[in-house]
């Protein structure tokens, strides 16, 4: 492999994007919708001319176009500004230069502090488990155990994970099971793409469906003014779907590298990575057994991943959610009567091993800093949706799948991708004749798809982890990426037909 042929850095790849952004705030002209928020009992309508407080009412969101019933506010099911309808206007042009360039990455990286710590928390977490030998013994135990049914390592976990990523919008909870799947999956002979492929296509693959996801189907469908069940039998078909070729796929990648080690894209491309987790690899020990130590030691690990979960599914707060991995760390210590010299060394050391994960974390966001603070993202949606409003029903839905995978580049968060896009092309969909639902499943399957390779999302990250290229990323995911674009437009072009 030549070293002509190796991409940059993540991080390099991540500034790189932002300065692109910033060339285009001067390209692009700048404008913006007006946007409608809610806060203690009252709206208010901001715009260039700054804000403007109107009733809390029914009759006030008809009059504005935004399909939503009140009560979705009220409740807080709506908690982010919603784009109105009809409103975009040009705005000043503010094109964002060298000191904008260098101060949105430091400025991600502080609108990103919660995820941040809680990534870095993770990492203290996962090194003071690994101090007892538990992991080592854990990994052993289920490598002996599963000899000769591997595959099934696979099947199971990408089902939990797309399983996970559909009912409850798991993305970054996926990092914590990277230091005990690595190995795992090494010593069952394949490669380092494969856990990646697990995980994070596992997770990603389950957010295209997200049959009851709270952090986007429900936000969307609110926003687009209809029941988020509305809907549901199709997400429902379609995780069946993407599930089963996800893991055909990853399972048929997997097989072919443990019959030829040297088919490895890894291999291929990246040459003869180094496992990040060499510490937990093992040697073959037919008596391997966990005994009750261990056990209970891997029993706390699993729950404290439970709990993370659960934590996110109860809507508790990041910090919240973070303090569960600091007390289980700590109680770890204490059952295995760590010192406590050695208990501050490793935890400070697991969280300068993700300290680089979370730094492309933030920085990712500094992307969609430039292009917010250059008022061009309203743009892009406003000419999106001028491009595709007077077209036929059948295209209509198609070229905004194509559409919400290009938004997806730009916008990670989905639920802020939700109050801004929904409004805007919920109002299409009525003129054109599209089902709400079908809206909402295209920005779903779009943010999935995208999902799997946008650099202001958890791509970078995950393979930092791991020590995979992005190229190598590429060539293993893009034939998947092409199936699940041909499903999802089926999907959509027969939902509209229903």
């Amino acid at each position: 492999m030549s070293k002509l042929s190796k991409l940059p850095s993540p991080l390099t790849i991540l500034f790189l994007v932002i300065i692109i952004a910033a060339i285009a705030t001067w390209i692009m002209p700048a404008g913006e919708y007006n946007t409608l928020s809610y806060n203690q009992g009252a709206f208010t309508v901001t715009n260039a001319m700054g804000d403007k407080t109107v009733p809390c009412t029914q009759h006030t969101l008809d009059s504005l176009k935004i399909m939503i019933k009140l009560d979705k506010f009220k409740s807080g099911d709506i908690f982010k500004p919603v784009a109105i309808p009809g409103t975009y206007h040009r705005l000043k042009s503010n094109g964002q230069g060298l000191e904008a360039i260098f101060i949105a990455p430091i400025q991600g990286l502080l609108d990103g502090s919660d995820i941040i710590f809680f990534l870095l928390f993770i990492g203290g977490f996962i090194m003071v488990f690994q101090q007892t030998g538990a992991m080592e013994k854990s990994v052993a135990w289920l490598s002996h155990r599963m000899k000769g049914q591997e595959a099934w390592l696979i099947i199971t976990l990408t089902f939990f994970f797309t399983f996970c990523g559909s009912a409850e919008g798991m993305a970054e909870e996926g990092l914590a099971f990277y230091p005990i799947l690595v190995p795992l999956y090494l010593a069952a002979g394949y490669d380092l793409l494969v856990p990646v492929a697990v995980i994070f296509a596992g997770t990603s693959v389950g957010n295209l469906s997200s049959f009851c996801n709270p952090f986007s189907t429900i936000i969307a469908s609110n926003a687009a003014g209809i029941n988020w069940t509305d809907g549901l039998y199709e997400r429902l078909a379609i995780f069946v779907v993407t599930t089963i070729i996800t893991i055909w796929y990853i399972v048929r990648y997997a097989q072919k590298v443990k019959k030829d080690p040297t088919a490895s894209l890894v291999y291929r491309f990246d040459g003869a990575v180094k496992s990040p987790f060499d510490e937990f690899e093992h040697t073959e020990d037919k008596n391997t057994v966990l005994g009750a130590k261990n056990t209970l030691l891997l029993f706390l690990f699993l729950a404290t991943i439970g709990i993370m979960i659960y934590g996110f599914v109860a809507n508790w707060s990041m910090q919240a959610v973070t303090a569960v991995f600091l007390a289980s760390a700590m109680l770890i210590a204490f059952i295995t009567r760590m010192k406590e010299s050695l208990f501050i060394e490793r935890f400070v050391e697991g969280a300068k091993s993700l300290l680089s994960v979370a730094m492309m974390i933030g920085v990712a966001r500094g992307i969609t800093i430039i292009m917010s603070d250059g008022h061009i993202t309203g743009t892009i949606l406003y000419y999106s949706a001028a491009l595709i409003g007077k077209m036929p029903m059948m295209l209509f839905i198609v070229v905004l799948l194509l559409l919400f995978m290009v938004f997806t580049l730009v916008i990670a968060s989905s639920s802020g991708m939700a109050v801004l896009t929904m409004p805007i092309f919920g109002s299409l969909a009525v003129i054109v004749g599209v089902p709400g639902r079908e809206i909402v499943n295209a920005y779903l399957f779009g943010m999935g798809i995208m999902g799997l390779i946008t650099p202001v999302g958890l791509v970078l990250p995950s393979l930092a982890i791991v020590n995979v290229s992005i190229k190598t990323w590429w060539r293993f995911i893009w034939p998947l990426i092409a199936m699940l674009v041909v499903v999802s437009a089926v999907f959509l072009m027969v939902g509209t037909r229903i």
